[in-house]
């Protein structure tokens, strides 16, 4: 763990802060290249990242106040430095940001396929750079673990109440690795022919069983208003895989061509 980059008196500069600042210039800067290649508007498109950035932090802020009980019982904390500090829940930011991009997407005119194929190698990226970033504070840990692989939390100055001093899934690393993956896999689908649409179903699909299977060994205390076997971040996990299934299947179906008349 590595909470702070470094510390000058008061004055410190998180980890966590600077990777997520890292993952969104990276993730921003794609997407302009991305959309300069395939004659997009780069202003509008750069504009819609942005948007999207500050829209994906109030979602995930709002579905952590939503499930977590602790803000019912002290509903004082939800306007805490604690809360507006904390990242919040993934899922809740990436659904509030796709719902937006949009609705902004057709207010601007720009074709809504092409805009999002081109968000998403950026978005594994920056994911997974953020990942990285959740190690170093040590929040998002593992399920204790005897593999050797396992990563043993030692600050003291950790304030996300991650166990110390035990060897846990170093669930941070697995999910970043697989982002790794996912954004070579979107890139190569985005520089090969493809129907627009295709390369944001693929990430949907891919993250969401990634996310699926990291989840049984993540160790969290989230409720879980749905039930079941599953957290959950795996409900939703599934379902935008199964949703990006959808449209990858729906593009691949619209090249296929017409069956000639008899």
């Amino acid at each position: 763990m590595f909470p702070k980059l470094f510390q000058l008196g008061s004055f410190s500069v998180p980890s966590y802060g600077f990777l997520v600042a890292i993952a969104f210039l990276t993730a921003l800067w794609l997407v302009s290249k991305f959309a300069k290649e395939r004659g997009l508007d780069s202003e509008k498109v750069v504009n819609l990242g942005v948007y999207c950035a500050l829209v994906g932090m109030l979602g995930a802020k709002v579905l952590m106040i939503a499930l977590d009980s602790e803000f019912r019982k002290h509903p004082e904390e939800i306007f805490s430095l604690a809360t507006l500090q904390s990242a919040g829940i993934f899922f809740g930011g990436f659904i509030a940001a796709m719902l937006f991009a949009v609705v902004y997407i057709r207010k601007q005119g720009l074709p809504v396929g092409a805009t999002c194929d081109i968000f998403a190698p950026g978005l594994a990226i920056g994911h997974g750079i953020g990942r990285l970033g959740c190690l170093a504070a040590g929040c998002c840990w593992g399920r204790p673990t005897h593999l050797p692989w396992g990563v043993t939390f030692t600050s003291k100055d950790a304030t996300t109440g991650v166990p110390l001093g035990i060897p846990l899934h170093p669930t941070q690393i697995y999910e970043a690795l697989a982002e790794g993956l996912i954004f070579l896999v979107l890139v190569t689908m985005l520089k090969r022919k493809h129907k627009d649409g295709a390369v944001i179903g693929m990430y949907l699909v891919l993250y969401g069983l990634a996310r699926f299977g990291v989840e049984f060994l993540r160790m969290h205390d989230s409720s879980n208003p749905l039930g079941g076997p599953f957290t959950l971040e795996q409900w939703i996990a599934l379902a935008l895989a199964i949703f990006g299934a959808l449209l990858v299947l729906r593009k691949a179906k619209s090249t296929l061509p017409a069956p000639s008349a008899i």
